[in-house]
């Protein structure tokens, strides 16, 4: 984290769950500037109000969809994490249209406000959905992985590259608020289904993640980090044993959502042969890179990956092994 302590550093969606985390770690780090871009007036607010005392933290009220707006916000800046994105499935496939406009054109402005300002590194943060994708959101997020592999080619002065994690627990989007106020009103909790499972990791880890590949990239990849696998089935029951206090709580099974997946991927058959195991990640080369694993010399001597990576497929956490996971996390 040494290395951001003389960059400026702009978090774009900063007031979202990854984008919170990823302010509270730069700042801790003592990062030069962290420069705080969203569109959520109120709890913009909020965080200007936090950091009130921190005079390395500025925060702008702008879309992503506003191109000149970025350009002139990213000027001076060294580093861009784009954490920006309209991310729930449903909603996504009502509004297909908003969906395009944030996730693809609002990250190719991005890409061309970060071009223009000579920007050093670019980070997009992807999802599994963008794995085989079978609804709008996660083809949108797949589209951004591959706008950021394609601007890797135009400029030798900018790294652009992409993080892809699963479920961060906690979040927004996850099951684990909408598990907690459940048992809060006295239950049923809602299954989708008994049998599907799903990659978690805390926001905090999530996060650190993000930051470790800021420096680790060359350019065009996508960084698939590893993740505990546990069953949705198992999650409800530790959460209702953990917060219930021993009340009778039912769980019920309601059925999938259109467009939802039984297991999340994270990388698929096709991108096996071009993924390298390096730590905690496992890195997919760009289709099109010409040299291939010669350009990206940190891979070098890495193991090659020999399987698609979904959770159906790894190890789940047993429900003692998740209790403690969720409890040691302070995820309940």
């Amino acid at each position: 984290m040494e290395k951001f302590h003389d960059k400026s550093v702009l978090v774009v969606g900063a007031v979202g769950t990854v984008g919170l985390e990823l302010v509270r770690q730069l700042v801790a780090a003592g990062t030069g500037e962290v420069v705080c871009l969203d569109n959520n007036e109120t709890d913009l607010f909020f965080l200007k109000e936090q950091y009130r005392d921190v005079s390395s933290v500025r925060c702008h009220l702008a879309d992503i969809r506003d191109a000149e707006e970025l350009r002139k916000r990213m000027h001076g800046v060294d580093v861009v994490l784009h954490a920006a994105a309209l991310k729930h499935v449903v909603l996504c496939e009502d509004s297909p249209d908003q969906a395009v406009r944030t996730n693809i054109l609002g990250t190719q402005n991005v890409i061309e406000a970060a071009l223009a300002n000579n920007v050093g590194r670019v980070i997009f943060t992807s999802s599994d959905k963008a794995v085989n994708p079978t609804n709008v959101m996660g083809t949108t997020k797949l589209m951004g992985e591959r706008l950021m592999t394609a601007a890797s080619t135009r400029s030798e002065n900018t790294v652009f590259a992409s993080t892809r994690f699963g479920n961060v627990l906690g979040s927004r989007g996850s099951v684990v608020p909408l598990f907690r106020r459940q048992i809060e009103n006295g239950g049923p909790i809602t299954l989708t289904d008994r049998d599907m499972t799903r990659f978690i990791m805390t926001v905090a880890s999530a996060s650190s993640l993000v930051l470790d590949s800021v420096w680790l990239a060359n350019g065009g990849e996508v960084m698939v980090t590893k993740m505990p696998v546990a069953r949705i089935e198992d999650i409800a029951h530790v959460m209702r044993d953990v917060l219930a206090g021993g009340r009778e709580i039912a769980i019920r099974e309601i059925g999938a959502k259109p467009g939802e997946k039984m297991y999340e991927e994270l990388m698929n058959e096709e991108e096996v042969r071009r993924t390298y195991e390096f730590g905690d990640f496992f890195v997919v080369i760009p289709a099109f890179a010409a040299g291939g694993i010669d350009d990206f010399g940190y891979l070098a001597g890495s193991p090659k990956a020999d399987r698609p990576y979904h959770s159906h497929a790894e190890n789940c956490l047993g429900r003692e092994e998740l209790r403690d996971y969720l409890v040691s996390q302070q995820v309940i």
